[in-house]
């Protein structure tokens, strides 16, 4: 109004002009609002606590469980039509050391569906078995931060059994997205063409007693459940790309951000060759940063170079292929 760009406001019962007491009437108001807006905001979040602490697990419950609304109380209880299978489900996974795909068919066979008719996904089957509020605990909200409760609903399988599924599958795996692998987003699969994701799996060397870390990436098998492209592990994947880009470096497009990063790793490798006078012949700028990086970069450093490649690659039968 002050600009002379509105004219006037108008509610459903009242309308301000530009006048000095109106516009002061008009701020007393959205003041006002503003403030109980925030008290709004306060009393759920206070209501929600509370319900957490009376055990009740705000939202819609879990597979396995219905949220149940009985003279004015809420609650959860074990759903009649699935509770019994996500128990033996939960049974075969860990005495039994059943794969969420094989899970998966045996569900498919019970004609087990989720709430919206449709079968279950591999990667829901993990969510369930992953979810500590089939054994009685449940967190709110859902965050590295959030609290623990104990919850008033019937548990399902006991602690001891939902920590040995945690063993057969060699989890904790922590908050979703914390970790990071290299060259996820990188690759596709040749085969179906779905994205190339990964996995960790930490084993135990009977020798020394160390843990060792391996990665492998495989495809999704969103398009094609039955896609036959096999899992490769990082440190052979690493030495398909680097001969990948030695003989196709001149195709592959590169951010400028990367392009800095390996002029200057170029120019500080010709710096000390010829400061130690060591007579060695350089490849291609891009060859010798790939090289280095693969070989013996961290994994922050290989994290940043996959993410600089601009160009989408493919692996088909263990080899890499430019998008097609």
């Amino acid at each position: 109004m002050d600009q002379h760009k509105l004219l006037h406001i108008r509610t459903y019962s009242q309308t301000f002009t530009n006048n000095p007491n109106e516009k002061f009437l008009l701020m007393i108001l959205c003041s006002q609002a503003k403030l109980e807006n925030d008290n709004k905001s306060v009393n759920v979040k206070r209501g929600i606590r509370t319900k957490c602490e009376m055990g009740w697990r705000p939202g819609v419950a879990p597979l396995g469980y219905i949220n149940r609304a009985f003279g004015g109380v809420k609650d959860i209880v074990p759903d009649p039509d699935r509770a019994k299978i996500v128990t033996e489900m939960f049974h075969k996974a860990g005495h039994e050391g059943w794969s969420g795909r094989r899970l998966k068919n045996w569900l498919d066979e019970q004609e087990f569906t989720g709430r919206s008719g449709k079968p279950v996904s591999v990667s829901q089957i993990l969510v369930i078995l992953s979810t500590p509020f089939y054994y009685g605990k449940f967190q709110y909200p859902e965050a590295p931060d959030g609290t623990w409760y104990t919850g008033a609903h019937k548990p399902l399988i006991s602690k001891e059994l939902y920590d040995l599924v945690q063993a057969t599958r060699g989890v904790y795996k922590g908050v979703w997205g914390s970790k990071v692998f290299s060259f996820r987003g990188l690759l596709t699969c040749g085969r179906c063409g779905a994205d190339i994701t990964a996995q960790e799996k930490v084993k135990i060397i009977k020798k020394t007693g160390d843990y060792k870390r391996f990665v492998y990436y495989n495809c999704t098998r969103r398009k094609d459940p039955n896609c036959p492209e096999k899992y490769i592990n990082e440190e052979n994947l690493c030495v398909l790309l680097q001969a990948f880009i030695e003989q196709n470096y001149k195709d592959i497009r590169i951010t400028d951000k990367l392009q800095a990063k390996i002029e200057k790793h170029y120019h500080t490798t010709q710096t000390l060759l010829g400061h130690y006078k060591i007579d060695q012949k350089l490849d291609e700028p891009l060859i010798e940063y790939a090289r280095y990086i693969l070989s013996r970069g961290t994994e922050n450093d290989r994290t940043a170079f996959a993410a600089g490649i601009e160009t989408k690659l493919q692996i088909r039968e263990s080899q890499l292929l430019f998008q097609r």
